[in-house]
C-alpha cells in the first residue's frame, strides 16, 4: 500500500461528530475511489463510493476536494457516511447496541470505480454511540420500561424523554447520543418491549406521568421540568403529554400528527379518538412501496375534531420539524394547524423549521437517509420519502436545532454552536 487514510479525529469519535477524511502519498492528480463499508449487528452490508482526483502535491482532503461521481457528487465532507446504502433493499440504518461502535472500512483504490485497480491505503474509523463517561442505566421503575443515559459529572442535568413511532421497542441511539451533549435523556418503550403490550392498544397517559415522575425525582435530573422529543407516533403522545400533564416545559416534535393517532388515548376519565384513518386510501408504487400519506382523515374536519390535541394547554414552547417530502403524513399541514390553533389561543407561535426534499425520518447528524423500510410491525415496505442529499443536510441542521431549543428552555442557554443547512 502506498497511501496513507489520516483521519481527525484519529481515534473513536461519536456518530454525530464529523470526521475529517484525507489521504496522502498519492501521485499528483492521481485519480482514486474511495470506499466505506460497515456492518450492522444483524451482519447486513452498508456501502459507499465516491471517485476522487488528487491535488498537484499528491494530497486528496475531502473538505477540499468534490467528488467526481459515484454514491454523491460534489463538496461532501461526510457524503462516506451519509451515503452508505445497504446491500439488502429496504434495512433501515439503526444502532441496537448502543454499547459497542460501528466500525467503518475506509479503502483507498487506484482509479475509478468501475475501473479502480489495487487498493492503496485502508483504515478503520470507529464511530461511538456513547461519549466517554456517559452512564448507561436500563429502568424498570414500577410500570416504566426504559433505558437512562446520564452524561458524565455530577450533575443534576436538564432531563428529556425520547419517544419513537409505530416500530415499537425501545430505541436508544437518538437518546445516547443526546446524553453527549450534557442531557439526561430517558428513552422510553411503550409497546413490542418485555412485559409492554405486544402491539399498540389503547393508550393510558398514566404511564407517560409515570416516567415524567421517575424523571423528576431522580437525583441526577434537574428540576422542576423536562424536555419531550418525539417522533412521528411518539410525536403525538408528546403532544398529550405536554397538554395533560404537569412538569413538561418544552417539546420538541418531528413529523408528527396534531391529532392523537392509530389507538384511543385514555387519561383518568377521558378519552381522546384516534384520527380517522382508511387502510383502504393507501398507494402502492411502481417499486411495490406502500404510500401512507392519503390514508389518514383530515383533523380539521368536524367528526375529527375530538381527536385534535389541546396542545394550547401545555406550558411550554414547542419546536415542529418538517420534512416537507414525508410519504407517511401531512407533516406540513399538521405543523400549521398547531400553529394556527396556539395563535387562536393567546398562545406564542410554535416555532417550525421546514425542510425542503426531506422524507418522514430525521435521524441525527450523518445517518443515511431512510427512504423506505420495512415496518416493524405491519410488515409492509413502507416509502418515507426524502432526497439523500438533501436530508442529509436537513439532518445535521435538526440534530442541532434540538440542542439549541432544549439548551435554551431547560438549561437558560442561549444557544449552542449553529449548523449550516
Amino acid at each position: 500500500m502506498a497511501a496513507t487514510v489520516i483521519l481527525q479525529p484519529a481515534g473513536r469519535c461519536s456518530w454525530d461528530e464529523p470526521v475529517r477524511i484525507a489521504v496522502r502519498g498519492l501521485a499528483p492528480r492521481q485519480p482514486v475511489t474511495l470506499r466505506a463499508s460497515l456492518r450492522d449487528e444483524k451482519g447486513t452490508l452498508f456501502r459507499a463510493h465516491a471517485r476522487y482526483q488528487a491535488d498537484a502535491g499528491g494530497l486528496l482532503d475531502l473538505a477540499r476536494a468534490p467528488a467526481l461521481g459515484g454514491s454523491f457528487t460534489g463538496l461532501e465532507p461526510m457524503g462516506l457516511l451519509w451515503a452508505l446504502e445497504p446491500e439488502k433493499p429496504l434495512v433501515r440504518f439503526v444502532k441496537r447496541d448502543v454499547q459497542t461502535p460501528f466500525a467503518v472500512e475506509l479503502e483507498v483504490l487506484d482509479g475509478h470505480e468501475p475501473d479502480a485497480g489495487r487498493v492503496l491505503g485502508r483504515a478503520v474509523h470507529e464511530r461511538d454511540f456513547l461519549r466517554p463517561g456517559v452512564r448507561r442505566e436500563p429502568v424498570r421503575a414500577g410500570r416504566v420500561r426504559a433505558t437512562l443515559f446520564l452524561p458524565p459529572g455530577a450533575g443534576p442535568f436538564p432531563g428529556i424523554i425520547d419517544l419513537f413511532g409505530s416500530g415499537g421497542g425501545l430505541c436508544e441511539y437518538r437518546a445516547s447520543l443526546l446524553a453527549g451533549h450534557g442531557f439526561a435523556v430517558l428513552a422510553l418503550a411503550y409497546f413490542g418491549f418485555e412485559d409492554l403490550p405486544e402491539y399498540l392498544d389503547d393508550m393510558h397517559l398514566e404511564y407517560f406521568e409515570e416516567a415524567v415522575d421517575f424523571m423528576l425525582q431522580h437525583p441526577k435530573v434537574k428540576g422542576p421540568n423536562v424536555g419531550l422529543l418525539g417522533f412521528s407516533k411518539g410525536g403525538d403522545l408528546c403532544l398529550s403529554m405536554a397538554s395533560f400533564l404537569k412538569g413538561i416545559t418544552a417539546t420538541v416534535l418531528i413529523n408528527s400528527c396534531v391529532a392523537n393517532t392509530i389507538v384511543a388515548l385514555h387519561y383518568k376519565d377521558m378519552i381522546v379518538p384516534s384520527l380517522g384513518s382508511d387502510i383502504g386510501r393507501c398507494t402502492i408504487n411502481e417499486s411495490g412501496l406502500w404510500n401512507f400519506l392519503d390514508v389518514w382523515d383530515n383533523p380539521l374536519e368536524e367528526r375529527n375534531h375530538p381527536s385534535i390535541i389541546p396542545l394550547e394547554r401545555a406550558q411550554g414552547p414547542f419546536l415542529f420539524l418538517v420534512g416537507m417530502d414525508d410519504h407517511n403524513w401531512r407533516s406540513d399541514f399538521y405543523a400549521q394547524i398547531a400553529s394556527e390553533r396556539l395563535q387562536a389561543h393567546g398562545k406564542d407561535r410554535p416555532q417550525i423549521i421546514y425542510y425542503p426534499g426531506t422524507g418522514h425520518c430525521i435521524e441525527p447528524a450523518y445517518f443515511p437517509p431512510c427512504r423506505a423500510s420495512v415496518h416493524t410491525v405491519l410488515h409492509q415496505p413502507i416509502f418515507h420519502g426524502g432526497e439523500p442529499k438533501a436530508q442529509s443536510r436537513a439532518q445535521v441542521d435538526a440534530w442541532q436545532q434540538i440542542q439549541t431549543f432544549f439548551h435554551k428552555h431547560l438549561n437558560g442557554k442561549k444557544s449552542v454552536q449553529s449548523s449550516k443547512i
